[in-house]
């Protein structure tokens, strides 16, 4: 479910902005699992990494894949994983001056970069959108995201890498310089007059009712800075620390799934990508606020969706994504017919 504060809600769908969807990260346990647990001396291990340099100026994009991106190795189990952007000092950037529209890790396996075997998380999204491990945004900072014990992700298995494979992983990043903006929440809400572009990154021609959303600000856009304003490139990094344990028979492995609030619940016979009706749609529009919508709800918009899960098990640990003006979301469970509330955020 997502919240859009009165304030928000007005500035964002006056011009009938396109926002992200809520993104909802559970991990769960197959019920069958019955091994008794003691407590873990597995010693957690930590690594901190710098993900590849991109540069960016005032009111520039960087939305980019990175293969192959440095990351544990072995037989493991992953219990946290945290991330923020720096600069080339190593000093935190701050949010107003480069947005984190949103980051993402996956993993694949590689015979050689021609053949190549992406692996998804079991989330019910379709082909591979929002087939994701871990990924957050402008929220990344101070958002826990630690696996308590007994519990981990299971990686490196060599049991499920195909035989003349290599498991890698892989990195997207989608950061926008605020740094000397016109407007600053056109810019980080991608507002596709701010950015002057009226054909997507494929070079297909954008709706013209599309006002604002993912297709208006890709890698090397440009969004609309005030006159006069001297700033050059600098040079930025995603920094990226992970904690894990060695693998063992003690630790229970847990499943990851991407939720996402505009999903359709269809999905047509090989479909793979975004298309009206089908699937999760990624972004949605809010309507705007009429004047009984303010007398009724305040001029809060909500998004609801239900989904059913394909196996059984237990909500170990739950995160939602949201862009600016969102003020909470909640995941509920039902069981038996009685509902309960999982996570709030």
């Amino acid at each position: 479910m997502i919240r859009l504060l009165e304030k928000w809600q007005k500035l964002l769908n006056s011009s009938g902005n396109m926002v992200l969807l809520l993104v909802l990260l559970m991990l769960v346990f197959d019920v069958s699992y019955t091994q008794a647990f003691q407590e873990n001396g597995n010693k957690i291990k930590s690594r901190t990494y710098l993900s590849p340099e991109f540069m960016l100026g005032p009111g520039s994009v960087e939305s980019k894949t990175y293969d192959d991106i440095d990351f544990p190795r072995g037989h493991i189990a992953l219990k946290s994983f945290n991330a923020e952007v720096v600069d080339q000092d190593g000093n935190p950037v701050p949010l107003y001056e480069t947005y984190i529209h949103h980051w993402l890790v996956g993993k694949y396996y590689e015979n050689r970069p021609s053949q190549r075997n992406f692996s998804r998380n079991s989330g019910l999204c379709q082909g591979q959108i929002l087939g994701q491990y871990f990924g957050l945004g402008s929220e990344t900072r101070k958002t826990a995201t630690h696996i308590p014990d007994p519990f981990g992700i299971e990686i490196g298995n060599p049991a499920e890498i195909p035989e003349g494979y290599q498991e890698k992983w892989y990195l997207g990043i989608h950061a926008i310089e605020t740094r000397g903006a016109e407007d600053r929440l056109g810019c980080i809400e991608c507002w596709c007059d701010l950015y002057n572009v009226t054909n997507d990154e494929y070079g297909n021609p954008i709706r013209p009712d599309y006002k604002g959303g993912l297709f208006c600000c890709y890698g090397q856009t440009q969004c609309k800075v005030r006159q006069g304003f001297q700033g050059g490139k600098r040079s930025l990094y995603l920094r990226y620390t992970v904690k894990w344990i060695e693998w063992d028979s003690s630790t229970i492995p847990v499943e990851i799934f991407v939720l996402d609030a505009t999903d359709t619940g269809k999905r047509f016979l090989g479909s793979t990508g975004i298309s009206p009706e089908d699937g999760c749609q990624v972004e949605y529009e809010v309507e705007s606020c009429t004047s009984t919508d303010a007398a009724g709800n305040g001029c809060i918009d909500i998004k609801r969706n239900s989904v059913t899960m394909p196996t059984g098990g237990y909500v170990v640990y739950a995160v939602a994504h949201q862009h600016a003006g969102g003020i909470g979301s909640t995941l509920y469970g039902q069981h038996k017919g009685t509902f309960f509330n999982l996570s709030s955020v």
